[in-house]
């Protein structure tokens, strides 16, 4: 590692560029390993900034890391990266809606108060002990005192709904509980860091007390003036939104971010109460999301973790005692953390196993820690020592909410608990039934017209539809997800047709990380009688990969259709191939309602199948042979995979309902 680098100091724009490649290839290149391991994509992002870091570039190869940030570079970083952080703490204030308080106003207030309560009790009688020793002469003991109590009191607001997101609690009565908490949370602990940067800016008494009464009339100016009439202004927005509108808001942003930094409280506070007081409904807010957050949270928001890893420095930590006040923090951090919150929410009549994961949930920190400590780093509040302490309490806190909350909710768990959540006007999902699970809209009708044909199948219960959305790190998607009703997504179509056919469907949406996973445990759930699915790729030519992997693990049937313009289910023929694996087709074909299936054999079939509406075939026919038959033909097909225990698939059949087909 010993041969010479160029030095770049004298090109900025080359050496700025270079440092966005590396920082941000780095960044995706561990998300991948992030991701395998069920954490949330800060964890990867903190990572590359540390591994760019003194801590280990800088140890490993010195020459590289002066290479790659020299410090005349520093301050174009850091003031890069935090313009990605205006337009980050936005994102994050858009995402915080006040609708999500409403019916929880008593329970989320106290859990989040006793959250930030707690831990700031313990943070500030840790400062007292560690003040002598990990502070400097120049630092006010008041501000000290009172900025390590903020940062064990802070939860990560975005993380912690990434993380919710992932786990496909978001829609959870659990989810609805921690998300109400967090936006508390966060909104008290920017209020009480206003005050804390306040009072450490201030010169004196007057200073500060001049300070907090201009940031209270700017937060009441922000919130009942500005907020209404950007609620009218929203309300009178039609069509797509407009570079006009999009300019016009980016600049109250910025406004607001510059006037909250001249009064004292820092740029940050002031892009977050905007992002807060804009409105939500309407789709204004997640329109103006999806134009800022892919350059704010892919290009920008990384840079502000490497500027951190950078003045991360474990070689600071080389004494026995220092790693002892480190494993201190992150014990007193999460004990009040943790301790506060699962308490709070068991006196407010919370059952204990869903107080745990709130108390877990609530001790994640991650990003928003970051933002904090650098501010409290920028103050000159704490020192690079205290800064490395709390940046691994951070990790460790962040890190540790994943598979901890696995551990207190299974997978199984989490797909009862969505079931029995009230899917809206209604009640719990009923056990038995169909689960149709619906990829694409245009599918819905087809599907719906199968769902009549099998109601036998059925029997009295009713069907659940099911709609998984990908796992996404941009938070417009999630918004959009909450925003979305079934009936105007991607549900719609099978949802409105099933009402015309006089059939009862439930519909169920969630974010899924593992589709087919996913689809297996809701049915496993439900206790499904059938899975149905539609596929454009036929299973005999190899089918859509979620498709035959939900085929291979469910537990029972499958049936997959391949639609071919379907309107209709007066002919039906049911295909034998002298399979074993057929017979699941034949004991679906009994539960056929209003008609009565017609055997054929696979060797003469070409007449019937060309014929046919709807053709049931089952998993054992030989794909070359049947694709043959079927070429030019206009029958849609139902293919029908049986159930992992052909026993299973027979009981689970048979029992549903009386035949109604020969």
């Amino acid at each position: 590692m010993g041969f010479p680098l160029p030095h770049l100091e004298h090109n900025a724009l080359t050496l700025l560029l270079l440092q966005i490649i590396v920082i941000v290839a780095l960044s995706r290149l561990l998300a991948i390993g992030a991701k395998r391991l069920g954490q949330p994509l800060v964890i990867a992002e903190v990572v590359a900034g540390i591994l760019l870091g003194p801590s280990f570039l800088g140890a490993l190869w010195p020459p590289a890391m002066e290479f790659l940030f020299p410090a005349s570079s520093m301050a174009v970083l850091k003031m890069l990266s935090q313009v990605g952080l205006v337009l980050f703490m936005f994102l994050i204030g858009i995402e915080l809606d006040p609708a999500q308080l409403k019916g929880r106003t008593k329970a989320s207030v106290l859990i989040s108060h006793a959250s930030i309560v707690v831990p700031f009790a313990l943070g500030t009688l840790l400062a007292f002990a560690m003040h002598e020793k990990y502070s400097s002469p120049t630092v006010p003991y008041a501000s000290f005192v009172l900025f390590m109590g903020i940062a064990m009191s802070i939860t990560a607001f975005p993380v912690l709904a990434r993380i919710l997101s992932e786990r496909n609690l978001m829609g959870t009565r659990l989810g609805a509980v921690v998300i109400a908490c967090a936006a508390v949370d966060d909104v008290t602990a920017w209020c009480l860091l206003a005050l804390v940067v306040a009072v450490a800016r201030a010169t004196g008494v007057a200073s500060a007390v001049w300070t907090v009464a201009l940031s209270a009339a700017f937060i009441a100016t922000v919130l009942f003036v500005l907020r209404p009439v950007l609620q009218r202004l929203a309300k009178r927005r039609s069509g797509p939104l407009s570079t006009g509108a999009v300019a016009v808001t980016l600049v109250l942003l910025l406004v607001s971010s510059g006037i909250t930094e001249l009064i004292g409280i820092h740029a940050l506070f002031g892009a977050f109460l905007f992002g807060v007081a804009l409105p939500k409904e309407g789709g204004f807010a997640h329109a103006l999301a999806e134009r800022l957050e892919t350059v704010a949270v892919m290009l920008l928001l990384p840079l502000f973790f490497a500027f951190s890893g950078l003045r991360t420095q474990l070689g600071l930590l080389n004494h026995p005692a220092d790693w002892g006040v480190t494993l201190a923090i992150i014990g007193l951090a999460t004990l009040g953390k943790f301790g506060g919150s699962s308490v709070a929410a068991r006196l407010t009549g919370v059952k204990w196993r869903e107080a745990t994961a709130i108390g877990i949930l609530m001790n994640t920190r991650g990003l928003v820690e970051l933002i904090v400590l650098n501010i409290g780093y920028d103050l000159g509040v704490i020192n690079s020592t205290v800064f490395t302490m709390l940046v691994l309490m951070a990790l460790v806190t962040t890190f540790a909410t994943s598979p901890l909350i696995r551990r207190v909710y299974t997978d199984a768990q989490l797909a009862q608990e969505r079931l029995d959540a009230p899917a809206g006007a209604g009640g719990p999902h009923e056990r038995k039934g169909l689960l149709i699970c619906v990829g694409e809209p245009s599918s819905g009708n087809a599907l719906a017209l199968v769902l009549a044909a099998l109601r036998d199948a059925a029997g009295k219960s009713e069907a659940t539809a099911l709609h998984l959305y990908p796992s996404s790190d941009r938070p417009s998607v999630d918004l959009r997800h909450q925003e979305e009703s079934p009936q105007s997504g991607p549900l719609g179509p099978l949802l409105a047709r099933a009402v015309e056919l006089g059939q009862r469907v439930r519909p169920l949406t969630f974010v899924s990380s593992d589709t087919a996973e996913d689809i297996c445990r809701t049915a496993e759930a439900k206790q499904a009688t059938l899975v149905l699915m539609s596929s454009v790729r036929p299973p005999w030519e190899g089918g859509a990969k979620t498709v035959m992997a939900v085929a291979r693990r469910c537990a029972c049937p499958v049936a997959v259709l391949i639609d071919r313009g379907l309107t209709k289910t007066e002919k039906v023929v049911v295909v034998s191939s002298g399979d074993a694996r057929d017979a699941a087709a034949f004991v679906l074909a009994r539960h056929l309602s209003g008609t009565r299936a017609k055997p054929v054999r696979l060797d003469d079939a070409a007449a019937d199948l060309r014929d046919a509406d709807l053709v049931l075939v089952g998993a054992g026919a030989q794909a070359a042979r049947l694709a043959g038959l079927l070429e030019g033909g206009r029958a849609s097909v139902l293919w029908i995979h049986p159930a992992r225990s052909s026993a299973t698939e027979l009981v689970k059949l048979e029992a549903a309902a009386p035949s109604s087909a020969g």
